[in-house]
């Protein structure tokens, strides 16, 4: 059943009086020592001064003005961030009293918010298994409650999931450097042999500073025992009947989680990408300072 105009807007409403104070009070200091001063800007040009890298000098106004000039840099106070969140089938996954999609919803907000204290602009790419969405990165209030209300309403045309095909998209579209969070269960394997997004995310990584946000249900780590039961791919439609009672059967499935899982770790951190585990009935809070802090 769809939701009505005056639900969303509650919804809304309801998500930016949470998450804004918890920017407020808790992450933008965090957020601003994190990921401030990654870049470095060109300001001005002045004299040559003794001890001054050699490289820095302005060759063209030093013959214009037959005396040493050098470039003078300083860290990019501005910074553009970039929200990849998957709107997959499989968001619509919860055991608990919050979906994947909740979570990501919260978590994406309070990111908007602590950039937007810190004067950041911020953008957004939704994806499937192909980029379903893409907001062009802007500053101010009413942009991110713009933001927090497609989250809550969007409707995807697919299911299935591509990282790596949002990742191409934010190399192509977005030429400056930005700070971009991927908010994924990050599924999205050959097997437990290879991630199919690892390539892109090798590409996106040397031209963005990338983060993944790997939401989780705990009750996809294992299934419990509890006989037979028809379950669905989320993403596929595909229907299956498994015996919950057999121990090898939740042994084959508790081990390929934890490979699958295993393989994402290696990935990322092959690509030098940064990122935590969140479980959708813990406290993001706690984890998302972790983050912040290891940076």
């Amino acid at each position: 059943m769809s939701e009505n105009s005056n639900d969303i807007l509650r919804q809304v409403r309801k998500i930016e009086i949470k998450t804004r104070g918890l920017s407020n009070d808790i992450f933008a200091g965090q957020y601003h020592s994190a990921f401030k001063g990654r870049g470095m800007a060109f300001s001005e040009v002045r004299e040559y001064r003794v001890g001054d890298d050699v490289r820095d000098i302005d060759w063209n106004v030093t013959a214009r003005s037959r005396s040493p000039h050098v470039k003078v840099y300083e860290e990019e106070r501005e910074l553009t961030m970039m929200l990849l969140v998957d709107v997959s089938g499989s968001r619509m996954f919860g055991s608990t009293t919050k979906l994947k999609k909740n979570l990501i919803t919260e978590i994406a907000a309070v990111l908007a918010f602590s950039a937007t204290e810190n004067n950041d602009k911020v953008g957004c790419i939704f994806f499937s298994d192909r980029v379903e969405k893409f907001i062009p990165p802007k500053k101010g209030r009413s942009h991110i409650l713009m933001i927090i209300r497609e989250l809550i309403e969007f409707t995807p045309a697919d299911r299935g999931t591509d990282v790596g095909e949002a990742l191409r998209y934010l190399t192509n579209v977005l030429k400056k450097r930005s700070t971009a969070f991927v908010l994924s269960d990050f599924m999205d394997c050959d097997g437990v042999e290879r991630a199919r997004f690892e390539d892109p995310l090798k590409i996106a990584s040397g031209k963005h500073d990338l983060v993944g946000i790997r939401i989780y249900d705990r009750r996809e780590e294992a299934l419990p025992d509890v006989g037979i039961l028809e379950l669905q791919d989320a993403e596929t439609g595909e229907n299956v009947w498994v015996d919950t009672s057999s121990a090898s059967t939740r042994g084959a499935y508790a081990d390929h989680w934890r490979r699958t899982n295993a393989l994402i770790d290696r990935t990322l951190s092959r690509c030098r990408v940064d990122n935590v585990r969140i479980a959708t009935d813990e406290d993001y809070v706690k984890s998302l300072m972790k983050l912040f802090k290891r940076r």
